[in-house]
């Protein structure tokens, strides 16, 4: 296959990830629509056990959640929005000779496909089909800017991305982008229920379309702590890794670089969650807002630095 129709290929892939995954939020957003589970009580029936007393039992029907269905299409758009976007990537790699994280449209599209990832794999352990479009929104917004924006042919790699490291810091760096926005949504929805709960009492059932149907926001922090207690460790290794890379590439370890700053803040307020979590009086409401702050420094090295900053690291910036 000639160059050319690697190219076309790949990109051919990403816009249909992009179409299947529009889809796909379609269906999550009817899942929400379509309101929460039912229960009903049936018959009463009474039956004697073995010493001849009566007990009672109750029948219980429970109606069809509707939005399972919904939510059960929205996964399996997921899974095919996955698998197309996983091999536009892998074209991708393969028409430029190479890792495909040379620059900002290549690492977009894999950090996509990173949390697309981390997302179905976590809803195999556990239910997540309620998160699934606060992750599939954030995804399709980084391919659109990826694909509108920051598009660039491949090139080869300058110097300084000539290194094994490039496969170890980057690869570390997109699992934690997954494990960094899952953890975003879970504790702004965590901050959402809160404030639901808080309203209505706590022995009041929620009924409102969004609230009705995401976990109770002792559990939404419970999943965005053990999010985190994952990615954190991966994005020391993260920022370790780099350190030894910038040292191969120019000769020092640190040089606060604006990338390497920003780097750095996004590991102090994620070890700033950490100690939160275990300090009393900051565990609840106090502990969500901090880690969406790791986000919001996670996406200002992601993008801002590329955009607003000259940084060493700008051969990965727009059009490079």
């Amino acid at each position: 296959m000639s160059p050319e129709s690697l190219a076309r290929m790949s990109n051919v892939m990403v816009y249909s990830s992009m179409l299947v995954l529009t889809f796909a939020m379609f269906a999550f957003a009817a899942s929400f629509a379509g309101g929460r589970r039912r229960v009903n009580s049936a018959a009463v029936e009474s039956t004697r056990n073995a010493g001849g007393t009566a007990v009672i039992t109750k029948a219980v029907v429970v109606t069809d959640d509707p939005g399972r269905r919904a939510s059960n299409i929205g996964i399996s758009l997921t899974w095919l929005a996955f698998v197309l976007l996983l091999v536009g990537v892998v074209l991708r790699g393969v028409w430029a000779g190479r890792a495909p994280w040379g620059n900002m449209y290549e690492f977009s599209i894999t950090a996509a496909l990173g949390v697309l990832a981390v997302f179905l794999i976590a809803n195999t352990r556990t239910d997540l089909r309620w998160l699934g479009i606060f992750i599939v929104i954030p995804v399709l917004l980084t391919l659109g800017v990826a694909v509108t924006v920051l598009y660039t042919e491949a090139a080869q790699l300058v110097p300084a991305l000539k290194s094994y490291w490039l496969v170890i810091h980057v690869f570390a760096a997109i699992i934690c982008s997954g494990a960094f926005t899952l953890a975003a949504a879970t504790a702004g929805l965590s901050l959402v229920r809160d404030r639901a709960e808080r309203k209505a009492g706590s022995d009041v059932e929620l009924t409102g379309a969004l609230v009705s149907r995401i976990p109770s926001a002792e559990r939404l922090r419970s999943l965005t702590n053990k999010t985190l207690a994952f990615a954190f460790p991966l994005w020391t290794f993260t920022v370790v890794a780099g350190a030894i890379w910038a040292e191969n590439a120019w000769g020092r370890y640190w040089g606060w670089d604006p990338k390497e700053t920003w780097a750095f803040i996004t590991w102090v307020i994620y070890a700033a969650y950490l100690h939160a979590r275990s300090t009393a009086g900051w565990r609840g409401n106090k502990a969500s807002l901090i880690a969406l702050a790791g986000w919001i420094a996670f996406l200002m090295n992601y993008f801002g630095v590329n955009f607003l900053a000259n940084s060493l690291h700008s051969y990965a910036g727009v059009g490079n």
